[in-house]
């Protein structure tokens, strides 16, 4: 069998509620558990044994993702290609426009992932269930189980239960349709172009010449999903791994904690350990090879440390994401933040933000991605975060803040957004 994986990564428009995160990085490049995001999405692929290649489709400009494009292939030995569109081409549009590209070789069939979910992948098993279904699937999606409140923020779907066909599909739902929920996982035939197709030349003709603006973005969801839906061509894979989507850069902490828990099954030499002249470990903890820990630093549970980064004598973490060539002096203390590229965090400080996690007493409970602000036009209390390059003095608090890049803090601060 031949297989590929396609997977969906956005543009620079996207990612907005990832700011101030998204302003330095590409967004599926922020590294969550020490890889960047979307390297999660190609290492389970990569161990599918029948997908000989990976396809990023997107509009962030090549020369952004060049460099992680040839890393990926040095750590994965597959072919891996970044395909750039021109405009967003929406989830359908961009599948169609490189449709040669992802046809060449005759695949069976191609994976689509949306880059900004993650989760514990089941792909073997979804692809098993597509390859034993009697009647050839279009399209299978892989759905998990959502609360009722929640489930309207998704795709939903209606199933039947003993085939697994889908029966309905809604996106985003204004009322309660089902509990079980689109992850923005699929496994298409490579029939679906003609589909697509159908929808691209019924827009063509429709659009006269001076307006063509619009007609070649194509949603899987809305235009795909949904029409054929009912008509026997259209699966559900039912997953019950842990699975979220990251739209905010709390639900990054969130992905980070789960991330570090899939590596004792998969990759447990990625964890830190405890030993002699090593920092105090709880937990899940990744720590880059690069990093300098005093052995004095009590790290965990849920923390990543960035390449280069210093973090000083009697340092608290937990809870955090600290990137890149940050330095984090003497006994301060950094719980539920995200700490930017390139920062300094003085002695004796405390940066600390407010869990935004889904309901433990709630199962299948999903992320909420809460507003910025309440409805008083207030900051809700959510992850603290600073944007690179970000200088926090000794002895101060951040709490609940928000902190854009280049900054030099004065004082303390609570629940602002530091312009």
């Amino acid at each position: 069998m031949m297989l590929k994986a396609v997977i969906l990564i956005g543009g620079p428009q996207k990612g907005t509620r990832f700011r101030p995160l998204s302003l330095d990085v590409p967004k599926p490049l922020f590294p969550v558990a020490g890889l960047p995001m979307v390297q999660h999405h190609i290492e389970a692929c990569a161990a599918v044994p029948d997908i000989r290649e990976v396809l990023l489709l997107g509009y962030f400009p090549a020369q952004q993702l060049q460099q992680f494009v040839a890393d990926m292939i040095a750590a994965y030995k597959i072919r891996i290609r970044y395909l750039q569109e021109y405009q967003a081409l929406g989830t359908a549009g961009g599948i169609y426009h490189f449709r040669d590209q992802i046809s060449s070789g005759n695949p069976d069939a191609f994976f689509v992932l949306n880059g900004d979910v993650c989760g514990d992948f089941p792909l073997q098993e979804m692809l098993d269930f597509h390859t034993s279904l009697s009647t050839p699937s279009l399209i299978t999606i892989m759905g998990t189980e959502a609360t009722r409140q929640q489930s309207t923020m998704y795709g939903c779907i209606v199933e039947d239960k003993e085939t697994h066909q889908i029966l309905h599909y809604v996106e985003k739902p204004s009322t309660f349709v089902s509990n079980l929920i689109n992850c923005g996982v699929y496994i298409c035939s490579p029939d679906i172009f003609k589909r697509v197709g159908e929808i691209f030349n019924s827009r063509q003709d429709f659009y006269s010449c001076d307006d063509s603006e619009g007609t070649e973005t194509i949603q899987l969801e809305q235009d795909i999903l949904m029409p054929i839906a009912g008509t026997g061509q259209a699966y559900v894979y039912n997953n019950d791994r842990w699975w979220s989507q990251i739209k905010t850069a709390g639900s990054a902490i969130y992905a980070n904690r789960h991330y570090l828990q899939l590596y004792h099954k998969t990759k447990k030499e990625r964890l830190a350990t405890n030993g002699p002249d090593k920092p105090t470990i709880i937990d899940d903890v990744y720590i880059h090879p690069t990093a300098t820990v005093d052995p004095s630093a009590l790290l965990g549970p849920n923390v990543s440390v960035g390449k280069n980064a210093v973090i000083g004598a009697g340092v608290r973490i937990r809870e955090s994401i600290i990137l890149g060539n940050t330095t984090i002096q003497e006994h301060s203390c950094v719980l539920y933040t995200v700490v930017g590229w390139n920062s300094n965090v003085g002695a004796w400080t405390r940066l600390e933000g407010t869990p935004c996690d889904p309901n433990p007493n709630k199962p299948f409970a999903k992320m909420d991605n809460v507003p910025l602000f309440n409805l008083e036009g207030k900051l809700n209390p959510s992850i603290t975060i600073l944007g690179c390059n970000v200088n926090v003095p000794s002895e101060v608090i951040v709490l609940n803040s928000i902190v854009l890049p280049y900054k030099d803090l004065p004082r303390s601060y609570k629940n602002e957004i530091i312009l």
